[in-house]
């Protein structure tokens, strides 16, 4: 097996681990896509779990700064060598993806610096739509159907909608590393106290506040499926997102939206046919 065989295999298999859900919608798309698809997911990753891997707000900081310089290395034909730097450089040229969109994504991953919850669900909204919408964008240009307003559109809402349920599958994990990501005047209107949920231990008026992002993920959902009958075929894989948020959000709802509840996980097996579903059907 070659160099550069072995580096796709790589990029493959960090991809599975770190992002299934995203991994299985990519190989819905092209063969000859599929590689961008996988480079965009690993550095979305990348960026996504800097405030895990620092112990204090300034050293993420500066790793999020050293992605802007990588980033504009790329377009400047100065690239640095990184295992995931290296498939982004061949998206960026093969697909002429736009550059503003990491850089939002990239900025977008600066609130995670802060533990303190988003103070209101237009906070939260704000925040997803930086650091989850680009990469929907990315993704229809990578597939080709950048010039479809409904494409585009579509693409942003399935983003925005599974980043929202997402936020509410990993509240478990966030919890352990005293963080939040519910906004704390909902929290304080239901009665929900932030010292119980990062414990870990569940109320009903938790599941209240989860239920209200739900429902904004839930309209979401619908004008993805409203914004998808007008984009073109080639765009369906950065859409197919939106149905993961419709499966995970009913499921939530068989648990009393309780995030701690080990039955709100989903087998693999069950998300791919989810998305052969979503995908043949054209019925996200």
């Amino acid at each position: 097996m070659s160099q550069a065989q072995n580096a796709d295999r790589a990029l493959i298999d960090l991809v599975r681990r770190v992002d299934h859900d995203r991994f299985l919608c990519a190989l819905f798309a092209p063969r000859e896509r599929q590689a961008a698809l996988f480079g965009l997911i690993a550095f979305n990753h990348e960026i996504g779990r800097v405030r895990e891997t620092v112990s204090e707000p300034l050293l993420g900081q500066i790793r999020l700064q050293w992605w802007r310089e990588a980033i504009a290395g790329i377009y400047d034909g100065t690239p640095r060598r990184h295992e995931v730097v290296t498939p982004l450089v061949m998206a960026v040229r093969s697909h002429g993806l736009s550059r503003g969109y990491f850089d939002t994504l990239i900025d977008g991953r600066e609130r995670d610096l802060d533990d303190a919850p988003p103070a209101t669900m237009a906070d939260l909204l704000a925040y997803v739509d930086a650091t989850a919408a680009p990469l929907g964008t990315l993704m229809v240009e990578v597939l080709g159907a950048a010039g479809s307003t409904q494409a585009l559109a579509a693409a942003r809402h399935a983003a925005i909608a599974y980043a929202l349920v997402g936020l509410m599958r990993a509240l478990p994990f966030h919890a352990r590393q005293s963080r939040l990501y519910l906004p704390s005047d909902r929290l304080a209107a239901h009665g929900a106290a932030q010292s119980d949920v990062l414990g870990g231990r569940f109320s009903p008026a938790l599941g209240v506040v989860i239920g209200e992002v739900l429902a904004l993920a839930e309209a979401r959902i619908a004008a993805a499926r409203h914004s998808a009958w007008g984009a073109p075929r080639a765009a369906r894989v950065a859409l197919l997102p939106a149905s993961l948020a419709a499966m995970y959000g009913t499921r939530f709802k068989t648990v009393a939206n309780n995030p701690f509840d080990e039955r709100l996980s989903i087998g693999p097996l069950k998300r791919q046919l989810n998305l052969w579903w979503a995908k043949a059907s054209g019925r996200l």
